[in-house]
């Protein structure tokens, strides 16, 4: 458990920068939906997510990697128990119902996947990491991708992605290994794009590139994202008041497109000021990487940092129309408690690696 003179190691800054962003978060989602359901029910998921943020920081991280192989086994039984019993809502199974609470296993898939490929990159002393030992950490982030992919929850699975090559390029993965990857993705694309690809799935990547084609249907959620983004100005329309977020013609814009309402009502401003809350996330847990007192903990932090830049870069671009839309929220604001609890655990790992660098 944590040592008392730890605390004086605790980033402060870091913290604060992450519950302003889930607190903003809380008021953007009562903002979009005008009732108190769904803000008081993300309210919880902070408040448990604080509770888990706390656990993990005051816990070892070192403890923890080394009961990984435990953590990854149990996660991947909870997925299979997903796609056999899970709840289904909207055409996809994604959750274990216990009454009125959803649990979304796959969202607790990212710190599992992070603390597996941190203690085999980081047991591996022998240099650069070998192809033999890009294919098992490959291996080891595809069974939970497969099983996650399958829900269907294409979004969730691909945040899987950044987890394995931010940690494998830490650890020593040489560029042109990331060069035969990329060259692998582009000859694989056609493929996956006739058999693999599910028909809703191309008629967003065709949507993005021409929206007037179904402007009604596939490309609407597209358009009126790019309108709400630039409806908002400098300064926005003030808080609750604007249209398109208010009246329904964004849809879900408490989930998916919260960055769009956000940008109507508080405008280019209010985006700075969220970007810059974001920037110091980034920024303070690449100084914890980099402090770090082992490989382990470097290679933790960047599996954590890898997933949450990527998802913060795809929905603030899809929500500019500068990417496909896709089911993939923005960390710390979007509705969603198992986002919002697993997010904060998340980060009191990274808090847990940074305070721990003058231990033994």
């Amino acid at each position: 458990m944590i040592e008392r003179r730890l605390f004086l190691h605790l980033d402060w800054l870091l913290i604060v920068a992450i519950f302003c962003l889930s607190m903003i978060g809380v008021a953007m989602i009562y903002s979009t939906t005008g009732g108190w359901r769904l803000p008081v029910v993300q309210l919880y998921a902070v408040v448990i997510g604080a509770i888990a943020f706390v656990i993990f920081l005051a816990v070892d991280y070192r403890a923890l990697t080394d009961k990984s192989h435990f953590v990854y086994l149990a996660l991947i039984g909870l997925l299979i128990y997903v796609l056999a019993f899970g709840t289904t809502a909207g055409g996809a199974r994604r959750w274990i119902s216990f009454g009125s609470f959803n649990l979304q296993p796959s969202e607790f898939a990212k710190l599992g996947v992070a603390l597996v490929l941190a203690k085999f990159f980081g047991e591996n002393r022998r240099g650069a990491p070998t192809s033999g030992d890009l294919i098992i950490g490959g291996f080891l982030a595809g069974i939970p991708l497969i099983l996650i992919a399958r829900e269907p929850d294409l979004g969730t699975a691909v945040t899987l992605l950044p987890i394995f090559l931010g940690i494998g390029y830490v650890a020593g993965m040489r560029t042109r290994i990331l060069g035969i990857l990329a060259a692998i993705a582009i000859i694989a694309a056609p493929i996956a794009w006739s058999y693999a690809l599910k028909p809703y799935q191309k008629s967003r990547v065709e949507t993005f590139l021409d929206p007037s084609l179904d402007p009604k249907g596939a490309g609407y959620q597209q358009i009126q994202a790019q309108i709400t983004v630039g409806s908002g100005g400098l300064w926005g329309k003030g808080y609750r008041k604007g249209t398109q977020g208010q009246l329904r013609f964004l849809p879900v814009a408490h989930n998916d497109f919260i960055f769009s309402a956000l940008a109507e009502e508080q405008g280019f401003a209010g985006v700075l000021v969220v970007l810059s809350l974001y920037l110091i996330v980034i920024w303070r847990s690449l100084e914890a990487a980099r402090l770090a007192k082992d490989r382990l903990g470097a290679y933790l932090v960047m599996g954590v940092l890898s997933s949450f830049l990527f998802q913060v870069i795809y929905n603030i671009a899809m929500s500019a129309g500068l990417l496909p839309v896709k089911g993939l929220t923005l960390p710390l604001l979007s509705y969603g408690g198992s986002s919002m609890i697993a997010t904060l655990a998340s980060f009191g790992l990274v808090l847990s690696v940074r305070m721990r660098r003058f231990t033994n």
